[in-house]
């Protein structure tokens, strides 16, 4: 096999890879290629990149017309928040590697994001990806120096690039069928043609060697992300534009037959009968195009020339019509044709527009000029802002495909990981963007507030009739790892005694609940311990007695909670009467 360009990764080989007569799913839309034999396969790719390449076209002819652009604006307006400075970040809670490591994954993304400039062109990048379906960018590195990483990231048009897959196919070992064959791929890579592949047959595939027109890439040099989308054979990428053609094409039909309509339907039009008598044809039609003329002299100002003209023109749709009458009939007559009565009615372009609006999944609201955009409730969020918000969400898990790709090569290029290494850790990257979708929001926010009052509402009943956990599981819809996490939180916020942590009303609680007096006897203090408790001991009851005649005056005007404390008050002062005493200056009280 001829030398590809570029760079490949190592990898381990896989040899003890398990046979299977069914080969693997693949959405990138390669052409597979069956390798073997003396002088190679040859593929034209006509049927296939072409094709393809005129699809791309098509799906940027189609970002042109208002309707779709405006569309395809309001998907990457809420997929890429551009207002602020990091769009997309890494996480990585997930790995199970150490600190470090994190540390530096978490760096070397942060690179590539420099590389690619996301930060300043990711509007671009999306709306080109979602446009055209796929996104192909070139890694260029230093031959001399690999572990300086990639060098630059450039972007290649996917009309002249296409990846070819080589595969082997044997028969099945005991078996005489032979449409049952097992498949095995031998190679990968990419062809690329700078005029495209417009232009004749194009033969690649193993032994072509130099005869191939494309150049042949090794496909660790390429970085590909597809929307994941293909036809019905599973052999061409599609755009999410693509099931939005026919709608779109409807569309502007009807809008140009509607103009048409309009031009020629608009105006009043006048009918000239004109008496002929008894003259034969050819003189009755001479007088006829003579009464025209007659009646049809345009005296034209021409402003770049300033000469009068006469600007005679021969009969359209948009003028009169004139109409012999013969000898017998009524004479000359000019009636009025009136104009079209309909020519207000949208309702079928309206139709197809909502019709291609939602073939793109994008709420028919958010193009509406006249609706205004609202903060209410979540109860008033549509469903079909909730599965744009999930489509959102789709898009950007299959846009992510380009970091994991983008940062794979870094990582092994820079020593940090091998291939296979990181291919274990790939599936637990998860990408966070910046959200800029606030019905989502609103949602998130009305859904905890309900769960927060249910459970205040069960608060009475906790212990009682229903245990805390099955609360925090069935009413504020914690998992076990919630729960667990919460309370190592809630554990080491306590253990801190930080005071921005401590909940006035627990606090409260538990000091009307275990007063200082109901301490270990035995626990005797001294010194300064003994008079700072005894300090506390006076100040609750000084409290305690505060709280008691302020109780007294609204007798009669308690809540249940005002009469619990008002009790917890009054034993706390009737089991320290001595204290009572000393500062009621000998006097003890009975409170009531």
């Amino acid at each position: 096999m001829a030398e590809l360009f570029g760079f490949e990764l190592k990898r381990k080989m896989k040899d003890d890879e398990l046979p299977s007569f069914s080969p693997a799913t693949q959405d990138d839309g390669a052409v597979t290629v069956a390798a073997g034999g003396a002088y190679g396969t040859y593929v034209d790719l006509d049927g296939t990149i072409r094709s393809e390449a005129e699809l791309v076209t098509r799906y940027r002819d189609m970002s042109l017309v208002p309707e779709c652009d405006s569309a395809i604006d309001e998907i990457v307006n809420e997929s890429i928040a551009v207002d602020d400075e990091d769009i997309v970040e890494l996480n990585t809670d997930e790995l199970q590697v150490s600190p470090n490591i994190k540390k530096i994954i978490r760096e070397e993304f942060k690179n590539c994001l420099n590389i690619l400039e996301f930060n300043k062109y990711a509007y671009d990048i999306f709306r080109r990806w979602y446009i055209d379906g796929r996104l192909y960018y070139h890694v260029i590195i230093d031959d001399k120096n690999p572990k300086d990483g990639i060098r630059e990231l450039r972007f290649v048009d996917p009309r002249k690039i296409r990846k070819i897959r080589e595969v082997q196919k044997k028969r099945v070992p005991g078996t005489n069928t032979a449409e049952v064959v097992l498949t095995k791929t031998i190679n990968e890579y990419y062809v690329y043609n700078d005029k495209g592949f417009n232009y004749g047959s194009k033969s690649v595939g193993q032994g072509s060697g130099t005869s191939a027109t494309g150049l042949k890439i090794a496909k660790d040099s390429i970085v590909q992300v597809v929307s994941g989308l293909t036809d019905t054979n599973g052999t061409m990428v599609l755009s999410y534009l693509h099931k939005g053609i026919k709608a779109l094409n409807q569309l502007s039909t009807l809008e140009d037959a509607l103009v048409i309509y309009r031009l020629s339907r608009a105006p009043e039009r006048r009918i000239w009968y004109i008496d002929v008598g008894n003259l034969p044809k050819m003189k009755a039609e001479q007088y006829v195009r003579d009464i025209m003329v007659k009646h049809k002299n345009r005296l034209v100002y021409d402003a770049t020339t300033g000469q009068v003209r006469d600007d005679r023109k021969f009969m359209t749709m948009l003028e009169d019509y004139w109409l012999p009458r013969r000898e017998g009939g009524r004479g000359t007559e000019v009636t009025t044709l009136p104009g079209g009565q309909n020519l207000g009615q949208m309702d079928d372009v309206l139709y197809f527009q909502k019709k291609f609006l939602q073939t793109l999944n994008v709420p028919v609201s958010r193009l509406n000029s006249d609706s205004l955009f609202s903060l209410g409730r979540a109860t008033e969020i549509t469903r079909d802002e909730i599965k744009f918000s999930r489509f959102i969400m789709r898009l950007r898990a299959r846009f992510s495909h380009l970091f994991t790709k983008m940062l794979e090569k870094q990582l092994v290029l820079k020593g940090v990981m091998t291939a296979d290494e990181f291919k274990t850790i790939s599936s637990m990257l998860k990408y966070e963007f910046t959200k800029d979708n606030y019905f989502n929001e609103l949602k998130d926010a009305e859904i905890g507030q309900q769960r927060v009052e249910l459970a205040r509402n069960f608060q009475d009943m906790a212990g009682k009739y229903y245990s805390h956990n099955w609360i925090r599981k069935h009413v504020l819809k914690q998992s076990d790892d919630d729960v667990e996490e919460q309370d190592a939180m809630i554990n080491g916020e306590n253990q801190s005694q930080d005071p921005r942590w401590i909940n006035p009303t627990i606090l409260q609680n538990q000091q009307m609940a275990n007063p200082p007096d109901q301490a270990d006897p035995n626990a005797a203090p001294t010194g300064e311990e003994g008079n700072d408790e005894d300090a506390q001991k006076r100040e609750q009851v000084r409290q305690a007695m505060i709280f008691v005649e302020e109780m007294k005056k609204r007798k009669g005007n308690r809540s249940i909670q005002d009469e619990a404390k008002y009790k917890a008050a009054v034993q706390v002062i009737a089991k320290n009467q001595d204290i009572v005493a000393q500062m009621s200056g000998g006097g003890g009280q009975q409170q009531q």
